[in-house]
This record gives structure tokens, C-alpha cells and sequence, in this order.
């Protein structure tokens, strides 16, 4: 190992979900600066849009100061079905006959406990038979019968049920709208705060992606990127053209516990990610990664497995949820998978799903060529200069054996796109007309940042490096002492 951390760029990205733990300057700042998160994610089932405008302008103000702009991911509910509210927890028991109503102040008849639902049409889309799960299948129950006002269920396990929880129905197609009014609205905000990322919750199919995208084009958000969460049965039998249509996927592994039987999990998600890097798209887990963290220091062994194991996937991004929004543990928690990255960056063994890439351009084959140069010479790292990043996305996609990949940008937001991909260390840099002096004021950085050292041999790949012209080539570099 080399035995200087800071030349150990941690190559998978965390993104933190913001909250009431996290949201304070002071944590923001030492969060960005010192523990170096890459994309805050704000959960739109839980923020309003004076709280949205807030961390946004924050977030920018602090990247700015420490020189370390990251990315914000709005994440949109999506088509859900929820609860209405109770006075009252209901103690719901085993056996007990109770109602799911859709037309409000629904009169409920023979004694039989009921509550209403956000989506009148659920009457339409569910059968006899069906199983309703509620708040993240904590109380399961049985459809015995349907009317035009109510869905009549037996409780098969019990528990308590308060208001506004969240309702799964596994194997059943609903037709609520990719888009909902209220995601309109949140979306807006987002880009007139400068999200740089839009999490699309329940993606059934790749039109839903479509609807999202459209909405962002005729809303000045075209340069927006679109994240497909995958959280249902539908998703999964249609993830390959999801894959094709998104910028990148989620794995809600939440979610999709709850709507797909748990053993398969570690299935779907093995196949997720395949299909992500054979297809060059990004892709995130998500969902209980160190849920134990929420109360305690340390993570639980199965934890760190489960932590390893997406690391070795080479998935881009691991992402905390309830840790950062009301854990008590933030910063432990950001540290913990900053050391189960770098280990199993550094003795781990890699599924390598990024072998099955399809090379269909002639810039992804000069990417190619810069990746086997640099794992054939063990290279300290591979240098991309590029406008739009579209040079460090391709390389990243190839998944360099050992190389983290420095990218130098001259946009801001580039720099902040690109703290989604595996491997990428994004800086922005003014470029000077003489591609030599370009490279000289990189590599001044990566030594004054210790990143590289004299005699480092160095992988260069380059689509821009003059004002005036485009320029696709590949180097070896050896490192030496220089300055401008």
C-alpha cells in the first residue's frame, strides 16, 4: 500500500441526504472541506421549497468559499399512494377486518375501522387477493373485497399504524402519473437552485423518464441529469430500456425489499449494476447501508459486508439516508465508508462488469487505450482535460484497475457533475491557449495537493486542450518538479 493516504483519492462517491443532523453551516462546510462528500441529496418527501432554496444557496456559498463545489440531487416523490392522517396511532391486530377508504368521510359501516387513501383509483387497480403493505411493510393485509368507496382488507400482521405512511402493493400495476403535480412544483425549485441531478422515485418504465425529461427541457433544465430509482416489480422487468433512457439508476433498496421478496435483493442488485456499467451509465446504492449508525459510532459487521460488497460491484455511489437526516453520527458515518472504500480499493477483488462495455465511438476506444495503458503501467493516475466532462465520464465508465482519474474542467458546472462518476477527482482550471502549459498548471496542482510526486508515471487523455481546437490524444508522462 502506498503508505501516504492523501494520494489515496477515495474512488467511490457518497452522497449524503440532508437534514436537521446535517444542515447547519458548520457541518455542511467541515462535511465538503475535510470528509469530502460528493452529492447532497434532498429528499422532497420531507423538504418544502423555503428549506430547498435554503441548503441550496448554503451548499453553493460553501463551495465556493472552500473551493470544493459539489452536487445537489433533488430527489421527487413520484407516483405514491400514502395513508390520510389519524388523531390517533391505530393498534392494528392479526385477523382484524379493516378498510382502506378513497372517497374522504367515507362512513364505515358494521363497527369496521378504517383510513383513507391519497389515490381514489386504487379501487380500480387492485384485485381481490392482493396484498396492501404499509409503512415499509411493517403491516401486511389482505384485499378480501372492493367497492366504489373502499377496499375491505384482514390483517395479517398487525401493529400501529399512524398517519401518512406509505403504501406498497407488490406485483400490482398502478396508474398514478410518472409526474405529479406537487413533483412539477418541486422540480422548479430545484432548477432555479441549481440542482444538477433529478431522482426520479418509482420508475416503472422508460417513458416515465421521458415525462421528467420533456418537463426539465421546457423549464430551463436541460443540462439536469435524470437518476431512475428502481423500487418495484415493474422496474425490474423493464430496467434494461430504463438503463438505456436515464442518466443514471438508484438501486431504493427500501423499496424494493418491500416489493420483491428480500432473498432476491442481492440478485437484483448484481444485475442492476451489471446492466449500468455494461452500459456505461452510472449507478447508486442505496438504502440501509449503515442504518445502524443512526444510534451508534460504530457500523455492524453485516453492514461493512454489505458497504464491500457495492465496492466491489464498482457501483459509482453509495448513498446514507436516515444517517445524515436525524443520525447522530454524520461524520462517523462518511468516515466509515471512506475506509471500507479505500480498503477494498486497495486489496479488494472487483467484479470487473465494465469489461462487457460496448466500444461503439472513436473517442471511447482512445479512452479505452488510455485505461489499458495505465493499468498495463500501474499508473499513479490518468489526467483528463475536458469542457463538458464527457472525457472523464467515458474513462470512469471503463473502470481503471487501480487509477483514480483526475479531471480538469473550466465550468463550475461540470466540476459539480461529475462528483457522480467512480474514480473521478474533478478541478476547475482556467485553460491556456498552449496545451503544455495546460498540463503544466495540473499537474502544479495535483503535487502541491500531494497527490502525485516526482517520478510518477501518468496516463494523459485529452478532447481540449487549446481554445481553439479540439484535440483527442493519449500520453505517458513521467512526474517531475515543475512550475509555471
Amino acid at each position: 500500500m502506498d503508505p501516504n493516504p492523501i494520494r489515496r483519492a477515495r474512488r467511490t462517491k457518497i452522497i449524503f441526504t440532508i437534514g436537521p443532523s446535517t444542515d447547519s453551516e458548520d457541518m455542511l462546510e467541515k462535511l465538503m472541506s475535510e470528509h469530502f462528500v460528493d452529492i447532497c441529496r434532498i429528499n422532497m418527501a420531507h423538504a418544502n421549497h423555503d428549506y430547498v432554496r435554503t441548503v441550496c444557496q448554503r451548499i453553493h456559498k460553501i463551495g465556493a468559499k472552500v473551493e470544493r463545489p459539489i452536487s445537489i440531487m433533488l430527489d421527487v416523490k413520484g407516483p405514491e399512494i400514502r395513508t390520510g392522517d389519524v388523531d390517533q396511532p391505530l393498534k392494528l391486530e392479526p385477523d382484524e377486518i379493516f378498510d382502506f377508504t378513497v372517497k374522504p368521510d367515507t362512513e364505515s359501516s358494521e363497527g369496521i375501522r378504517s383510513i383513507d387513501v391519497n389515490y381514489p383509483n386504487l379501487i380500480n387497480d387492485i384485485e381481490v387477493g392482493s396484498t396492501v403493505l404499509v409503512d415499509n411493510g411493517l403491516l401486511r393485509l389482505e384485499v378480501l373485497e372492493k367497492d366504489a368507496t373502499r377496499i375491505r382488507c384482514k390483517v395479517v400482521i398487525g401493529g400501529e399504524l399512524t398517519s401518512r405512511r406509505h403504501i406498497n402493493l407488490p406485483g400490482v400495476k398502478v396508474n398514478l402519473p410518472a409526474l405529479t403535480d406537487k413533483d412539477k412544483a418541486d422540480t422548479l425549485v430545484g432548477i432555479e437552485e441549481g440542482a444538477d441531478l433529478f431522482a426520479l422515485s418509482f420508475v416503472r418504465e422508460e417513458n416515465d423518464l421521458k415525462v421528467l425529461r420533456a418537463f426539465l427541457d421546457e423549464n430551463d433544465g436541460a443540462e439536469c441529469r435524470i437518476i431512475a430509482k428502481i423500487e418495484d416489480q415493474s422496474a425490474i422487468s423493464n430496467l434494461h430500456s430504463i438503463v438505456q433512457e436515464a442518466d443514471g439508476l438508484m438501486v431504493a433498496r427500501g423499496d424494493l425489499g418491500i416489493e420483491c421478496p428480500f432473498e432476491t435483493l442481492p440478485i437484483i442488485q448484481h444485475n442492476a449494476v451489471r446492466t449500468c456499467l455494461e452500459a456505461g451509465k452510472p449507478v447508486i446504492i442505496a438504502t440501509h447501508m449503515l442504518e445502524s449508525m443512526i444510534t451508534n459510532p460504530i457500523p455492524t459487521r453485516a453492514e461493512v459486508s454489505d458497504v464491500a460488497i457495492a465496492i466491489e460491484e464498482e457501483a459509482d455511489c453509495v448513498m446514507l439516508s436516515g444517517e445524515t437526516t436525524v443520525g447522530k453520527y454524520p461524520i462517523e458515518c462518511v468516515e466509515a465508508l471512506t475506509k471500507i472504500s479505500k480498503a477494498i480499493d486497495q486489496e479488494g477483488k472487483k467484479f470487473t462488469f465494465a469489461k462487457g462495455l460496448e466500444l461503439t465511438t472513436d473517442k471511447a476506444r482512445i479512452q479505452h487505450s488510455a485505461v489499458i495503458m495505465a493499468n498495463e503501467l500501474d499508473a499513479v493516475a490518468i489526467l483528463c482535460f475536458t469542457r463538458s466532462g464527457s472525457m472523464a465520464r467515458g474513462v470512469s465508465a471503463q473502470r481503471p484497475r487501480t487509477s483514480p482519474i483526475f479531471s480538469f474542467t473550466n465550468s463550475t458546472e461540470t466540476v459539480r457533475q461529475l462528483r457522480l462518476y467512480h474514480g473521478v477527482v474533478p478541478f476547475q482550471m482556467i485553460f491556456c491557449t498552449e496545451p503544455q502549459a495546460t498540463v503544466a498548471r495540473a499537474m502544479k496542482i495535483l503535487l502541491e495537493r500531494g497527490y502525485l510526486k516526482q517520478g510518477d508515471k501518468i496516463v494523459l487523455v485529452s478532447d481540449i486542450l487549446a481554445s481553439d481546437r479540439v484535440i483527442d490524444s493519449v500520453q505517458l508522462r513521467t512526474v517531475e518538479e515543475t512550475s509555471e
